[in-house]
């Protein structure tokens, strides 16, 4: 008898027992969802008391609780044991790994489960994970998902896939999905994951490109281990390459692999060495042809914080001999903070075209449509002398409001700024030239039309006009603010 068949058989007692998302909101409700996303079990378990196949199967799974022999039983066959899933115990069943439902942002698309291994704080709870665990849906994947573009695409490849969570997103737009990771036990819960999921996923054993090598893909997506270690133990956060230099090689790297405006996204971490421009040290891993780069800083903490946040996360947080030892590495390396981010890379054929910026501030998710737009409109600047902006139509993007900030009663405004409630929701003050400017853009007359106009109106000189307006467009296009027509 095949996994096969076995990984069917738990899938079919999970539909019928509505182990689903929505069967799951339904039984907890907000509160105990809520509580149980805090790591707080107490109001699940009273959720949970009436021992139908549901109930069983959150308390075994989501609660981390021993369920009697007999529910268990009822509620999944013998299979879910035969696959390692749940165990015999003195008391009754226990869960050797975490399985949950997850759902994309499509309620009539069918159900996936996402299998890790057992997760550590419940109720506050510590225990330290060992060496080869394998992460479940986090804070981390949740942001890949709504960083990664959508489009249909012929192959996607996930670099470092853990439990499976991307290739399953993957597995919904691409013809063909291959999943890599180091880490044998990883590859065997991503099996289990696209299994229960009914998706496939070509999964391969190796570390970071070299599974591979020589290919070709049109998406590659990584949550690879980014975090700044000296140690190197936890094989989900910790590369094995000096500081950050697990997201230098696939930031330099991956972008090769990409077939022709193929995408490639990327979380990451990096160092602030002490006397160092972060954005030069980034900068300096993009292939110096060939690439349209968006590299976004969201965070940046001090070593302390960072070292104690990644000690937490490991059900560590009470080793101090570990804190001092990862803090004394990273004073001898002259680390005074560590970003964190994302890379957003697009394949072409010309020079390497790169953004770097600090951006902490709310953004709309999914956020991927809104960097896909960025870098078009990039390339269009890009391809666009000042005679083409000229003759070019635009219009002022729909989610774009106007703000007056000055002095109550008086006749002018200090300041005019032009706000995006959408993506990153730039805000870019400007004076009143390019506020009229971009308020006659509809798309109708041509860039050079309305600096002839505002220059009559402001009877100001026109050439002198001009010069600076193009510039302002420049901005504004490249923030979203104009869009070309």
């Amino acid at each position: 008898m095949g996994d096969d068949d076995r990984v069917r058989r738990v899938r079919d007692a999970f539909l019928a027992a509505d182990y689903t998302a929505a069967g799951l909101d339904a039984l907890l409700g907000p509160v105990a969802s809520r509580a149980l996303s805090r790591g707080e079990t107490v109001p699940a378990r009273r959720a949970t008391r009436g021992g139908s196949p549901l109930e069983t199967l959150v308390r075994l799974f989501l609660l981390q609780l021993t369920v009697p022999n007999s529910a268990a039983e009822a509620a999944l066959p013998p299979d879910a044991r035969e696959l390692g899933l749940v165990m015999a115990h003195p008391d009754g069943t226990r869960a050797v790994v975490d399985v949950r439902a997850y759902v994309e942002d499509n309620d009539d698309a069918p159900p996936w489960w996402v299998v890790s291994d057992l997760g550590t704080g419940l109720d506050g709870v510590e225990r330290r994970l060992p060496d080869d665990h394998v992460l479940g849906v986090g804070g981390a994947s949740t942001m890949l998902a709504q960083l990664t573009p959508r489009e249909p695409v012929g192959t996607t490849i996930d670099i470092g896939t853990g439990c499976g969570v991307q290739a399953l997103h993957a597995s919904r737009h691409s013809d063909r999905v291959v999943a890599t990771d180091v880490s044998p036990r990883a590859l065997h819960l991503a099996r289990l994951t696209a299994g229960l999921s009914s998706v496939h996923v070509d999964l391969r054993e190796g570390n970071l490109l070299e599974p591979v090598a020589g290919e070709r893909a049109d998406l590659i997506v990584s949550n690879p281990p980014f975090v700044v270690s000296p140690a190197g133990t936890h094989t989900y956060r910790d590369g094995g390459l000096p500081l950050d230099g697990i997201c230098a090689r696939l930031t330099s790297e991956a972008p090769h692999l990409l077939a022709p405006l193929g995408d490639l996204v990327l979380l990451a971490n990096w160092v602030h060495i002490s006397g160092d421009d972060w954005r030069e040290r980034v900068g300096g891993w993009l292939p110096g042809h060939g690439v349209d780069a968006l590299v976004v800083q969201r965070e940046v903490l001090d070593p302390a914080e960072y070292v104690a946040m990644w000690l937490r996360d490991a059900g560590e947080a009470g080793d101090l001999s570990s804190y001092d030892a990862w803090l004394q590495a990273l004073e001898e390396a002259r680390v005074e903070g560590v970003g964190m981010g994302f890379v957003r890379i697009r394949r072409t054929d010309v020079a390497t075209r790169s953004v770097l910026i600090d951006w902490p501030h709310p953004v709309e998710q999914p956020l991927a449509p809104h960097l896909s737009s960025w870098l078009d409109r990039r390339a269009w600047l890009a391809a666009s002398d000042d005679d083409r902006l000229l003759n070019a139509r635009l219009r002022v993007a729909p989610d774009v409001v106007q703000e007056q900030i000055g002095q109550p009663g008086a006749d002018d405004p200090e300041h005019v700024v032009l706000r995006r409630s959408g993506g990153m929701r730039p805000a870019v003050r400007v004076d009143t030239a390019t506020a009229a400017l971009v308020g006659a853009s509809e798309g109708t007359l041509t860039v050079g039309a309305l600096v002839s106009a505002v220059a009559s109106v402001l009877d100001d000189e026109p050439n002198a006009l001009q010069e600076r307006l193009l510039r302002e467009v420049r901005d504004l296009v490249d923030q979203g603010v104009l869009e070309p027509f």
